[in-house]
């Protein structure tokens, strides 16, 4: 889908290319959301928790099942994978919440009350430079002091030397959880097909506009979070996190 400035962004044929492969696409993904989960202190009983693009509601999930008297909004820009984050978490479904929106607009950035934590796995890449450091501002002032931010994502090394690393590595993660999962290569190769591997096509995809690391955590410390830091670094991706004073 584009706009009228012929700007691609995502549609619901990546929602679904993203469902059926983010099992075997995603490195590691079952200890990214435990990282992720590990890094928001326990909410106050009631606490709102938002997720940003929510996709199969794993997360969200996630964050149900561990705090067990907090509420989760899930927002997300794809019908469908609203539809799946609903499932996904229906046996906790009167602590979750859903709504459509748009990432990079600014109109949903003010809650009904500050969130104790905001979270987001694989989508901020999506917007450029000026639309993160904006984002990231935005959820500072959002949040409820204290409350953290977390995010996993992809971020483009500056080097060309830290691109094939990151290249590689994904290639053998995916391999590895197609090996693990099927027994088989099918799914590795339809990675390939897809050319799913941003460090190996760095122009294939348009919608894809990761930073680097270092930018990302800059740009939370000027949005005023305090113990910015990264804790996971793997293929690319990155888990990096900031606290509200």
């Amino acid at each position: 889908m584009a706009d009228a400035q012929g700007t691609r962004h995502w549609d619901e044929n990546h929602s679904r290319s993203f469902l059926d492969n983010g099992r075997y696409f995603v490195p590691e993904r079952e200890r990214q959301i435990e990282i992720i989960v590990d890094l928001i202190p326990p909410p106050a009983p009631g606490g709102l928790l938002v997720e940003l693009c929510s996709g199969e509601g794993l997360l969200s999930h996630a964050l149900l099942e561990r705090f067990a008297d907090c509420r989760v909004l899930a927002l997300d820009g794809s019908a469908e994978m609203l539809e799946q984050t609903r499932e996904t978490c229906r046996d906790q479904a009167g602590r979750l919440a859903t709504a459509a929106f748009e990432l990079g607009r600014r109109y949903w950035r003010t809650f009904s009350e500050p969130p104790q934590a905001i979270v987001s796995s694989l989508a901020i890449h999506h917007l450029d430079s000026h639309e993160k450091r904006t984002l990231f501002a935005d959820l500072a002032a959002a949040l409820r002091p204290g409350g953290v931010l977390v995010v996993a994502d992809i971020v483009r090394p500056p080097s060309a030397s830290g691109l094939d690393i990151a290249g590689r590595q994904w290639d053998e993660a995916v391999r590895a959880r197609a090996l693990a999962i099927d027994g088989d290569l099918a799914a590795f190769a339809e990675f390939n097909r897809l050319g799913w591997n941003y460090f190996r096509n760095l122009d294939g995809e348009p919608i894809d506009k990761p930073s680097s690391l270092a930018e990302q955590l800059s740009w939370l410390a000027e949005a005023g979070f305090t113990e910015v830091d990264c804790v996971w670094l793997f293929a690319g991706h990155a888990i990096f996190s900031g606290r509200k004073p």
